[in-house]
């Protein structure tokens, strides 16, 4: 216990230090950060490190996905929830079954493995996206379609992979099964969100105390994610409708000014530190895939889904060319290059059961798109937000 914790406070000094260097480089904090777990992978802080499915959902994701929906406007999300909610659900399906399709045809993969590495990897991550729109300091409403789409869509994703999941272990489930199944997943997980939410918001008009507040605000983002994940439903969802309760509700039944603005720097402090660390913990497992073995399928792989992607988004934009949400081409040239892939893939894959078709393939050619997606990626889309365009949000 006493090694864990010294290993955590080293990783923790070498996260400030790479965000001094960055800054003081102005280079991509996340690429630094990569590239320094590559680097620490090699050194006597990486052993015993592990870093498994549990440790990326029920550490670092809840904080994460709180934190950007505590800070998330309900009335600017509500006027653009439309093309979010499009592009998170059937986009997402869209670029699911291309990925699937063209993994199955062109690599000859078991369709059930296809569909499962398609169902992880076609979500764009919460994560890389949030650090990527603070990182580039970008406002306005294409970071809330950004960071709203990759917040729903990451519970989406969860869920639909759970279904796959279900199917690539032998299971029989048939199309009205799986879309039930899926239903059921995603909107118990926000019921049970709203539930913490509002139940928290009720607590926190009794308690004066700023302290209590943010207590009961942590409650509210592992609590949600925990009952959600232990009923067999969406924890992201679970844990967004949490946030959003507490961030836009709260402040009208509960939570108090002083409280308020303590929290948005407790949770900045907590998606700071979450951040930092799941992207040096990225860089570890990294440093250790098997990329020589499988480099023709991870090339592939990144097209596929940069394919999927691009389909998904202008398809979705193509419905709204018209009125308040249209979609311009500058902007969605961002939403398809800047749909980064992280942390949510590599958790998904590792909570893969041993003994599936292609277990270890899939999990390979996960790891390099994702490498491919932080690095290339988030290094090229600077271009492309500064030439975007950013149109007043609808009324």
């Amino acid at each position: 216990m006493g090694e864990a914790v010294v290993r955590g406070e080293l990783l923790l000094l070498v996260a400030a230090l790479v965000a001094i260097l960055a800054r003081r480089l102005r280079l991509s904090y996340t690429v630094g950060l990569l590239v320094a777990g590559i680097a620490l992978a090699f050194s006597p802080i990486a052993a015993g490190v592990s870093v498994t499915k549990d440790l990326i959902f029920l550490v670092f994701l809840p904080p994460l996905v709180f934190e950007a929906a505590f800070l998330m406007r309900w009335d600017r999300l509500r006027a653009n929830l439309a093309p979010i909610t499009l592009m998170a659900t059937l986009g997402l399906f869209v670029a699911t079954a291309v990925v699937a399709l063209g993994l199955a045809f062109l690599l000859h993969w078991d369709w059930r493995s296809a569909a499962l590495f398609a169902a992880l990897i076609s979500a764009t991550d919460p994560v890389s996206v949030i650090a990527l729109m603070k990182e580039r300091g970008v406002e306005g409403r294409l970071r809330l379609l950004l960071e709203g789409e990759s917040l729903f869509n990451d519970g989406t994703a969860a869920a639909l992979f759970v279904v796959a999941l279900q199917v690539a272990a032998g299971g029989s489930l048939s199309v009205a099964g799986a879309l039930q199944s899926f239903a059921l997943i995603s909107i118990g997980g926000i019921a049970v969100g709203l539930a913490v939410g509002f139940a928290c918001v009720t607590l926190m008009g009794r308690a004066e105390d700023h302290l209590v507040e943010i207590c009961l605000s942590a409650v509210a983002a592992f609590g949600s994610f925990l009952l959600a994940e232990r009923l067999g439903l969406s924890g992201v969802l679970a844990t967004l409708c949490a946030g959003l309760v507490i961030g836009n509700y709260g402040p009208l039944r509960g939570l108090t000014a002083k409280g308020r603005d303590d929290a948005e720097t407790f949770w900045e402090f907590a998606a700071f530190v979450a951040n930092s660390l799941v992207f040096l913990l990225m860089g570890l497992r990294l440093a250790h895939a098997p990329y020589h073995l499988v480099w023709l399928d991870g090339a592939v792989a990144i097209g596929l889904v940069l394919f999927g992607r691009a389909v998904a988004v202008v398809g979705s934009a193509a419905l709204f060319s018209r009125g308040g949400h249209r979609i311009g081409w500058a902007d969605q040239k961002v939403l398809v290059w800047g749909g980064l892939r992280g942390a949510l893939a590599l958790g998904l894959a590792l909570g893969i059961p041993a003994g599936l078709p292609q277990r270890d393939t899939v999990v390979a050619v996960a790891f390099v798109v994702v490498g491919f997606s932080i690095v290339v990626q988030g290094l090229t889309v600077g271009p492309m937000l500064r030439r975007a365009t950013v149109p007043v949000e609808p009324a």
